[in-house]
């Protein structure tokens, strides 16, 4: 019985050091909980991003079936709720989808009808910003700025 408890104890404690050491462990990754696929919905791939600093993500899709682009930023590290943008504009047709507000996550996100068109697009989180116009032409050249308001 001796033996018995002493192995016991032991797979305990062996237990407990181990569920310790996994408790207090950094992530793997500090990556945000969602994907832009998430976010857009099936049938979305991304087809351009913009860093937001080191705070996240602006990114770009398109649904091929649809022919509508979609844009959303996704922190890096969600949590404690920040002010935070997505937007998508298409120049030749003036059409356009914003979404501002205060987030933990993401915001967005916006649609807009985008095939064969240039698309400027863009977002913002805290007091960074980014924005790219002329995105996804043939004939064109992006241009991209990202500041700190």
């Amino acid at each position: 019985m001796r033996f018995t408890r002493s192995a016991l104890a032991a797979t305990a404690l062996a237990a407990l050091s181990v569920g310790a050491t996994t408790a207090l462990a950094a992530p793997a990754s500090a990556a945000a909980n969602t994907t832009p696929q998430k976010v857009c919905g099936s049938g979305y791939k991304t087809v351009n991003s913009a860093p937001v600093g080191s705070l996240g993500t602006v990114y770009l899709t398109y649904n091929a079936t649809n022919g509508r682009n979609c844009v959303t930023t996704i922190r890096n590290n969600p949590g404690t709720a920040l002010s935070m943008s997505a937007w998508v504009y298409v120049s030749d047709t003036d059409q356009g989808d914003e979404d501002y507000g205060v987030y933990t996550s993401y915001a967005g996100p916006t649609y807009v009808y985008g095939k064969a068109h240039c698309v400027d697009w863009g977002g913002n989180i805290k007091n960074v910003y980014v924005q790219v116009t002329g995105s996804n032409c043939a004939f064109l050249k992006e241009n991209r700025v990202t500041f700190t308001r």
